[in-house]
Protein backbone atom coordinates (compact mmCIF):
# COMPACT_ATOMS: atom_id res chain seq x y z
CA UNK A 1 0.00 0.00 0.00
CA UNK A 2 1.80 3.42 -1.16
CA UNK A 3 2.16 6.62 1.55
CA UNK A 4 0.63 9.40 1.20
CA UNK A 5 2.48 12.26 1.88
CA UNK A 6 0.53 15.22 3.12
CA UNK A 7 2.82 18.14 2.49
CA UNK A 8 2.11 22.13 3.66
CA UNK A 9 3.76 24.84 2.33
CA UNK A 10 4.76 26.58 5.62
CA UNK A 11 6.90 29.46 5.76
CA UNK A 12 8.82 31.12 8.54
CA UNK A 13 7.64 33.40 10.77
CA UNK A 14 10.78 34.94 12.23
CA UNK A 15 14.57 35.46 10.95
CA UNK A 16 17.19 35.24 13.15
CA UNK A 17 19.65 38.03 13.45
CA UNK A 18 22.88 38.33 10.90
CA UNK A 19 25.60 38.57 13.98
CA UNK A 20 24.17 36.10 16.84
CA UNK A 21 26.93 37.83 19.34
CA UNK A 22 26.62 41.74 18.77
CA UNK A 23 26.53 43.15 22.17
CA UNK A 24 24.17 46.45 21.76
CA UNK A 25 21.48 44.44 19.91
CA UNK A 26 21.88 41.35 22.70
CA UNK A 27 21.67 44.32 25.20
CA UNK A 28 18.85 45.78 23.49
CA UNK A 29 16.60 42.55 22.96
CA UNK A 30 17.01 42.05 26.71
CA UNK A 31 15.15 45.36 27.52
CA UNK A 32 12.50 44.40 25.30
CA UNK A 33 12.12 40.80 26.13
CA UNK A 34 12.13 42.41 30.13
CA UNK A 35 9.80 45.16 29.26
CA UNK A 36 7.39 42.98 27.20
CA UNK A 37 7.37 39.76 29.50
CA UNK A 38 8.08 37.95 25.93
CA UNK A 39 8.95 34.02 26.23
CA UNK A 40 12.05 34.42 23.93
CA UNK A 41 13.86 37.06 21.80
CA UNK A 42 12.20 35.03 18.85
CA UNK A 43 9.18 36.54 19.91
CA UNK A 44 11.14 39.66 18.89
CA UNK A 45 12.48 38.48 16.20
CA UNK A 46 9.05 37.87 14.39
CA UNK A 47 7.99 41.34 15.41
CA UNK A 48 10.92 42.78 13.09
CA UNK A 49 10.22 39.82 10.39
CA UNK A 50 6.78 41.06 10.31
CA UNK A 51 7.76 45.09 10.28
CA UNK A 52 10.31 43.85 8.04
CA UNK A 53 7.76 42.54 5.52
CA UNK A 54 5.41 45.59 5.59
CA UNK A 55 8.37 48.27 5.18
CA UNK A 56 9.06 46.18 2.52
CA UNK A 57 5.91 46.28 0.93
CA UNK A 58 5.68 49.85 1.44
CA UNK A 59 9.43 51.04 -0.18
CA UNK A 60 7.94 48.99 -3.02
CA UNK A 61 5.15 50.84 -3.75
CA UNK A 62 6.74 53.97 -3.09
CA UNK A 63 8.87 53.32 -6.08
CA UNK A 64 5.39 53.22 -8.40
CA UNK A 65 4.06 56.65 -9.64
CA UNK A 66 1.81 58.31 -7.63
CA UNK A 67 -1.20 57.57 -10.08
CA UNK A 68 -0.22 54.22 -10.35
CA UNK A 69 -3.69 51.71 -9.96
CA UNK A 70 -1.76 49.30 -7.64
CA UNK A 71 -0.41 51.97 -5.85
CA UNK A 72 -3.07 53.52 -4.70
CA UNK A 73 -4.92 50.12 -4.53
CA UNK A 74 -2.39 48.37 -2.41
CA UNK A 75 -1.60 51.37 -0.58
CA UNK A 76 -4.47 52.68 0.43
CA UNK A 77 -5.67 48.45 1.81
CA UNK A 78 -2.03 48.82 3.91
CA UNK A 79 -2.74 51.66 5.23
CA UNK A 80 -5.90 50.88 6.27
CA UNK A 81 -4.82 47.86 8.01
CA UNK A 82 -2.59 49.63 9.81
CA UNK A 83 -4.35 52.51 11.11
CA UNK A 84 -7.21 49.45 11.83
CA UNK A 85 -4.42 47.68 14.31
CA UNK A 86 -3.50 51.20 16.09
CA UNK A 87 -0.04 51.25 14.45
CA UNK A 88 -0.36 54.23 12.40
CA UNK A 89 -2.48 57.44 13.82
CA UNK A 90 -5.59 58.94 11.36
CA UNK A 91 -3.39 61.81 10.67
CA UNK A 92 -0.12 59.53 9.78
CA UNK A 93 -2.12 57.35 6.70
CA UNK A 94 0.63 58.03 4.46
CA UNK A 95 3.45 55.25 2.88
CA UNK A 96 6.36 57.20 4.38
CA UNK A 97 4.93 56.65 7.76
CA UNK A 98 4.92 52.92 7.51
CA UNK A 99 8.57 53.08 7.12
CA UNK A 100 8.94 54.81 10.56
CA UNK A 101 7.47 52.19 12.57
CA UNK A 102 9.37 50.64 15.19
CA UNK A 103 9.22 47.18 16.91
CA UNK A 104 8.08 48.61 20.22
CA UNK A 105 5.20 50.29 18.47
CA UNK A 106 4.20 46.60 17.23
CA UNK A 107 4.96 44.69 20.69
CA UNK A 108 2.60 47.93 22.13
CA UNK A 109 -0.25 45.92 20.31
CA UNK A 110 -0.25 42.91 21.65
CA UNK A 111 -2.74 41.71 24.21
CA UNK A 112 -0.53 40.58 26.64
CA UNK A 113 0.66 44.45 27.01
CA UNK A 114 -2.83 45.65 26.78
CA UNK A 115 -4.25 43.72 29.56
CA UNK A 116 -1.33 44.99 31.69
CA UNK A 117 -2.11 48.75 30.59
CA UNK A 118 -5.50 48.23 31.09
CA UNK A 119 -4.96 47.76 34.82
CA UNK A 120 -6.34 43.73 34.82
CA UNK A 121 -2.76 42.11 35.71
CA UNK A 122 -0.47 43.24 38.49
CA UNK A 123 2.49 42.87 36.28
CA UNK A 124 3.57 42.27 32.36
CA UNK A 125 3.89 38.35 33.18
CA UNK A 126 1.16 38.24 35.20
CA UNK A 127 -1.01 39.06 32.39
CA UNK A 128 0.50 36.63 30.03
CA UNK A 129 -0.16 34.18 32.59
CA UNK A 130 -4.13 35.21 32.89
CA UNK A 131 -4.23 35.06 29.29
CA UNK A 132 -2.39 31.24 28.47
CA UNK A 133 -4.88 30.01 31.67
CA UNK A 134 -8.17 31.35 29.48
CA UNK A 135 -9.12 33.99 31.72
CA UNK A 136 -9.21 37.08 29.10
CA UNK A 137 -11.52 37.32 26.68
CA UNK A 138 -11.87 40.28 23.77
CA UNK A 139 -15.46 41.05 22.68
CA UNK A 140 -17.08 37.44 23.78
CA UNK A 141 -14.30 35.74 22.38
CA UNK A 142 -12.07 34.10 24.60
CA UNK A 143 -8.64 34.19 23.62
CA UNK A 144 -5.56 32.36 24.84
CA UNK A 145 -2.61 33.65 22.68
CA UNK A 146 -0.24 36.27 24.51
CA UNK A 147 0.74 37.83 21.15
CA UNK A 148 -2.60 38.72 19.59
CA UNK A 149 -2.79 42.04 18.12
CA UNK A 150 -5.59 44.20 19.45
CA UNK A 151 -7.25 45.93 16.96
CA UNK A 152 -8.21 50.04 18.51
CA UNK A 153 -12.11 48.98 17.77
CA UNK A 154 -11.64 45.55 20.45
CA UNK A 155 -9.64 47.39 22.87
CA UNK A 156 -12.31 48.77 24.51
CA UNK A 157 -13.75 45.11 24.75
CA UNK A 158 -10.74 43.30 26.65
CA UNK A 159 -12.17 41.90 29.91
CA UNK A 160 -12.78 38.66 31.60
CA UNK A 161 -13.88 35.72 30.60
CA UNK A 162 -17.01 35.10 31.64
CA UNK A 163 -16.44 31.70 33.15
CA UNK A 164 -13.60 32.76 34.57
CA UNK A 165 -13.12 33.46 38.77
CA UNK A 166 -11.70 36.31 37.96
CA UNK A 167 -14.84 37.69 35.82
CA UNK A 168 -18.45 36.72 36.63
CA UNK A 169 -17.45 33.18 36.55
CA UNK A 170 -18.00 30.42 39.51
CA UNK A 171 -15.47 30.57 42.23
CA UNK A 172 -11.83 28.83 41.67
CA UNK A 173 -10.22 25.88 43.63
CA UNK A 174 -8.39 28.14 46.17
CA UNK A 175 -12.25 29.50 47.10
CA UNK A 176 -14.21 26.59 47.11
CA UNK A 177 -11.38 25.10 49.48
CA UNK A 178 -11.53 28.65 51.66
CA UNK A 179 -15.47 28.31 51.60
CA UNK A 180 -15.41 24.80 52.86
CA UNK A 181 -12.83 25.75 55.24
CA UNK A 182 -14.75 28.24 56.86
CA UNK A 183 -18.15 26.18 56.80
CA UNK A 184 -16.46 23.99 59.00
CA UNK A 185 -15.71 26.16 61.42
CA UNK A 186 -18.74 27.67 61.21
CA UNK A 187 -20.26 24.23 62.26
CA UNK A 188 -17.74 23.07 64.97
CA UNK A 189 -18.94 26.54 67.19
CA UNK A 190 -22.64 25.84 67.08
Amino acid sequence: MPTVARHRNYSKTYKTPRRPFEKERLDAELKLVGEYGLRCKREIWRCQYALAKLRKASRTLLTLAPKDPKRIFEGAALLRRMNRYGLLAEDELELDFVLQLTTQKLLERRLQTKVFKQGLAKSIHHARVLIRQRHIRVGSQMVNVPSFNVRTSSEKHIDFAVNSPYGQGPPGRNAKKRAAAKAAAGDDEE
